[in-house]
């Protein structure tokens, strides 16, 4: 029985959306990851620094801004403990965000950094960040997350403001994938 000419066209544009779907969430996540750690767009900011001892540059200031947003699934409120430190480059500087599960049920958050302007992303350096690892709050429960960061004195000259910005996803669900999975994979045939 042959198929008309709009169920084939229908079945071609319905395998078309299902190709596009799966690249969209499967393909382009870690190409995106790629070409921002490699070009430095984007403001993502290195993994975790090791500091090394370094002269503070008492005679220059730069304003560093904090930023605090939710993905639209994460119901956390999440907000920056400051909004504005004025740091010299070189010095180690901490500072929290704080962040409240208002649900009913436990959650895992993991925040994602971003770092404008995006020549800035170089020269700030994160030695603890708790966007290094995810967060993990029980229901009602509120956290004070902690950050310690330097600002290269190699800073370029006309850079005096750096705005550090996290989004805050709910991984509750992967996580709880990732744990089956092993279970499965730990369970004797």
């Amino acid at each position: 029985m042959a198929m008309s000419a709009n169920a084939r066209t229908t079945a071609k544009l319905l395998t078309l959306a299902v190709s596009m779907l799966g690249f969209a969430l499967f393909v382009m996540p870690p190409l995106y990851d790629a070409f921002c750690e490699v070009t430095g767009l984007n403001g993502k900011t290195g993994g975790r620094y090791e500091a090394v001892p370094a002269a503070v540059d008492i005679e220059r200031t730069v304003k560093v801004q904090f930023v605090a947003s939710n993905n639209e699934n994460m119901p956390w409120e999440f907000r920056p403990g400051v909004v504005e430190l004025k740091v010299h480059p070189g010095e180690a500087v901490d500072t929290v965000f704080h962040a409240y599960n208002p649900t009913d049920r436990d959650m895992v958050g993991q925040a994602i950094p971003s770092l404008v302007p995006f020549k800035a992303a170089n020269y700030f350096h994160k030695t603890e960040c708790f966007c290094f690892n995810q967060q993990t709050l029980a229901a009602g429960e509120a956290a004070e997350l902690g950050l310690r960061f330097i600002v290269d004195p190699e800073l370029p000259p006309g850079v005096n403001t750096i705005t550090l910005s996290y989004t805050l996803f709910d991984v509750t669900d992967r996580i709880a994938q990732q744990t089956q999975n092993k279970k499965a994979d730990a369970s004797p045939i």
